[in-house]
């Protein structure tokens, strides 16, 4: 392929030109310039080509349910996490076509172990890797596609796959008139194609017209011999009536007990040899997963106890500093609880406080306004000017009143001197 020839790999021989390792790559490149950056995409497609060539679609995608990788995957960032697990995959699929045994990574297993595995068989491989393994854990970059293409290269050698010169086709003068000739369908063709179809369904399927001929030579020969009994007295309706009646008797029907026990035990031996194969294939995963549990819960409680020694002093410290935060807390309580307290006293000072300054607003507003003053005034001249009209009243009632006790005193003084009543003046009455 074109691709593979353009690839440098470490076995390249140098050719005049200057080179030297790139940056944490593993593999031999021309010295850095413009064109660097963008040699892990040559690397890339020349790494899906040679993964086609070993049938990885077949034997590793189809297996694990995976989508097939583009051309630029492993050279661009899309999703770390998915592509650190197809790298891992493949990957171990590669180091075992290569002919090394290699388990499948799982989902739940550590990265860096699995990055360390695969850089030591790399290394067994023959293959340099001057690189930190964090370089990865990314799951893209140059280093990433180093890595995989090394390991396809090796899968490749190890199945004796070598490249061959390419087989040019020879072109023919007359390809253009001969594919007219094919393209143009004759009614002869059509014909001929027809009649050989028909001759190969004939060839597949029984006659019927000779199964009839067989069938009436046969009742010819029988009714040649019984011709009495086919003179019959049936009626035809009668016969009809009775066919009709007969007709769903004659129907045979198996129908499957599914209380037969039979049944019950077929299914319990497909159960048994289901749960048999699916507990082989989990309890590998499950011992595994329980070893992994295992591991890790022992790293933790040495961590935990390599923590505790180291940091026993800072507990104690901490644990002094509670102890003073709970006695400053209990105290601020306490002073809280006082505060409160002071708190309602002052505002019902202040509230009389409050009081007294209203009543001295008051009375001092009451002091300094003339308003009083001037009614109290008024209030004086009216009551002269009343108290002027009561005496004139006064007087005027005492004049009556001498006049009256005058008038009666000239009368009582006028009956006592008239002691001699006149005749005249009695007789009158």
């Amino acid at each position: 392929m074109a691709a593979a020839a353009a690839v440098v790999t470490p076995s390249d021989l140098e050719d005049g030109v200057s080179r030297s390792r790139g940056e944490g790559a593993g593999e031999v490149a021309v010295e850095r310039g413009p064109g660097a950056a963008y040699h892990m995409f040559v690397v890339m497609e020349d790494l899906v080509e040679k993964l086609k060539l070993l049938r990885y679609e077949e034997d590793l995608l189809r297996k694990k349910n995976l989508k097939p990788p583009s051309r630029h995957y492993f050279a661009l960032p899309t999703n770390p996490g998915e592509q650190f697990y197809m790298f891992c995959t493949l990957a171990a699929w590669l180091i075992n076509k290569a002919g090394r045994p290699f388990e499948q990574p799982q989902e739940y297993d550590d990265p860096n172990a699995t990055i360390s595995n695969i850089l030591s068989e790399l290394r067994l491989f023959g293959r340099t890797a001057d690189f930190p393994p964090s370089k990865l854990k990314s799951g893209y970059g140059e280093h990433v596609c180093y890595v995989l293409d090394c390991l396809a290269e090796d899968a490749l050698k190890y199945i004796g796959f070598t490249w061959k010169r390419p087989t040019y086709p020879v072109e023919e003068l007359e390809e253009e008139t001969v594919a007219e000739d094919d393209a143009e369908l004759t009614l002869n063709k059509v014909d001929e194609e027809f009649v050989e179809e028909e001759t190969d369904n004939e060839e597949n399927f029984i006659d019927l017209n000779v199964l009839k001929a067989q069938t009436y030579r046969v009742d010819m020969n029988e009714s040649a011999k019984q011709e009495d009994i086919l003179e019959s007295t049936t009626d035809a309706a009668e016969w009809s009536l009775e066919v009709e009646r007969v007709l769903p008797q004659l129907k045979v029907t198996i129908r499957t007990d599914n209380k037969d026990w039979r049944i019950h035990v077929d299914q319990m031996h497909q159960h048994k040899n289901g749960i048999e194969s699916a507990l082989k294939e989990t309890k590998g995963f499950l011992d595994k997963l329980h070893n992994e549990i295992s591991r890790t819960l022992e790293k933790i409680g040495s961590r935990e106890k390599y923590i505790n020694n180291q940091l026993e002093h800072l507990v104690q410290e901490y644990r002094a500093a509670q102890a003073q935060l709970s006695e400053a807390r209990e105290r601020y309580q306490q002073g809280n609880g006082g505060v409160t307290e002071r708190t309602k006293l002052l505002s019902e000072v202040t509230e009389e406080l409050e009081k007294v300054k209203q009543e001295m607003e008051e009375k001092g507003s009451s002091m300094t306004d003339g308003a009083p003053l001037v009614k109290i005034k008024q209030s004086l001249t009216k009551l002269k000017q009343e108290t002027v009209q009561m005496d004139i009243r006064i007087g005027v009632v005492e004049h009556t009143l001498l006049q009256s006790k005058l008038k009666e005193k000239s009368n009582m003084t006028r009956d006592m001197h008239a002691t001699v009543i006149p005749e005249s003046a009695i007789g009158s009455y």
